[in-house]
């Protein structure tokens, strides 16, 4: 019987994929083998050793403590792209938004109940809320991910030009990405080239302040900046200039800024990306999923501190092994197990970074006195038998 702490109300159709002969699934746990969370700050939270895995039911896990479990040798999976297509509906909406006007018609209307002739009044003002069309326009999406080639796709279909920029762009992605997409040599052709740029990367060290005061001068004036990835994506010293002066004709983001909230040009949504039922289950199914087939037979999928590596089930046990990655280690292990007389059946090794992750299947039971001879090699962060 596994158990699972829930941090967050986690949707039932992802909860039923762990079934209740197997899993016991609760928020009071005070052991648990994973944690299940949505947006739960864990930062702050003393994580109990008997941890094996942590599943964010969303994409982002700035709110996990990753590089402390990573030191433990716990992986920590997300759900990418199961809320893609939730974002990339509000992307769009935030562009016709802001090329129609929108917000600022609806507001103009709600001032007409008590006008004595609002048909009047709506044909004599309309003209202010006149906007332009998006097809024709150029849209550059910065990042080809899950959610940025759904973007780019729909613009397209909507009759937009559509200029894509990412240096890290998967295979997978290529395959499913436009083939009329110009692909952007660069950030600032994209930049000069864009009516509207969207936003569709993490918020790293790399990607802080990506659109910064150097991007103001490239960008074409009045560019629509739509930020649906991490607010500290575009700095905010750029945007205040750009606002200001006119650089900047809109800024739609679903993180408010406090600075900014009520500016004519910013256009702001409390964090609505992915607040759809749909994206919360599928968030939910997949990393429910996931967690179960970690647990139950030690794969690694969409995990964002691990490699991916999945192997089928052969042999007699299986050993789940995360190690810093350094020479000679999966020596060490076949020696350890060569002493013993235990025969590897097969295994899958994969790296990523500073970390590994190694699944070997075995003919026959591995004592613990060999269980533990392994777990004491210098470098071998956890270990599981399943």
């Amino acid at each position: 019987m596994f158990t699972i702490q829930t941090l967050n109300n986690i949707s039932r159709n992802g909860l039923d994929r762990l079934p209740a002969d197997r899993y016991r699934v609760a928020s009071d746990i005070a052991s648990p083998d994973a944690i299940l969370l949505r947006s739960a700050d864990m930062h702050a939270l003393e994580i109990p050793a008997s941890v094996r895995a942590v599943g964010r039911a969303g994409a982002g896990t700035n709110n996990i403590p990753v590089e402390r479990l990573s030191a433990r040798g716990v992986p920590v999976f997300n759900a990418p792209g199961a809320n893609a297509n939730a974002v990339k509906e509000l992307v769009i909406a935030g562009m016709l938004l802001a090329a129609r006007n929108i917000g600022e018609a609806l507001a103009f209307v709600t001032t007409l109940k008590e006008h004595p002739d609002p048909e009047k009044a709506m044909e004599a003002e309309k003209k202010r809320f006149a906007g332009f069309e998006l097809a024709g326009r150029t849209l550059g999406v910065v990042g080809l991910g899950a959610i940025g080639v759904r973007v780019a796709n729909a613009a397209r279909a909507l009759g937009m030009r559509v200029y894509g920029f990412d240096p890290h762009m998967t295979v997978e992605g290529a395959w499913q990405l436009s083939s009329d997409v110009i692909k952007a040599g660069s950030l600032n052709e994209l930049f000069a080239a864009s009516d509207f740029i969207s936003f569709h990367v993490p918020l790293n060290d790399a990607t802080r302040g990506l659109f910064g005061l150097n991007a103001l001068g490239v960008a074409r004036p009045g560019v629509v900046l739509l930020n649906f990835a991490r607010g500290a994506i575009v700095a905010q010293d750029a945007l205040r200039e750009g606002l200001a002066s006119g650089a900047i004709g809109r800024y739609v983001s679903d993180f408010p800024s406090p600075e900014f909230i009520g500016n004519p040009r910013v256009i702001a949504f409390p964090h609505l990306g992915a607040s759809t039922a749909e994206a919360e289950e599928n968030c939910a199914v997949m990393v429910a999923d996931q967690l179960r087939d970690f647990l139950e037979n030690g794969n690694v999928v969409n995990s964002v501190n691990f490699p991916t590596t999945r192997m089928p089930r052969e042999g007699t046990v299986r050993l789940c092994i995360a190690n810093s990655n350094r020479p000679n280690m999966i020596g060490r292990l076949s020696h350890v197990l060569g002493e013993a007389g235990i025969n590897i059946h097969q295994m899958h090794n994969a790296s990523r970074g500073d970390l590994a992750y190694n699944l070997v299947d075995v003919d026959s039971e591995v004592p613990e006195s060999v269980v533990a001879q392994i777990a004491a090699i210098d470098g071998i962060l956890s270990l599981r038998v399943v």
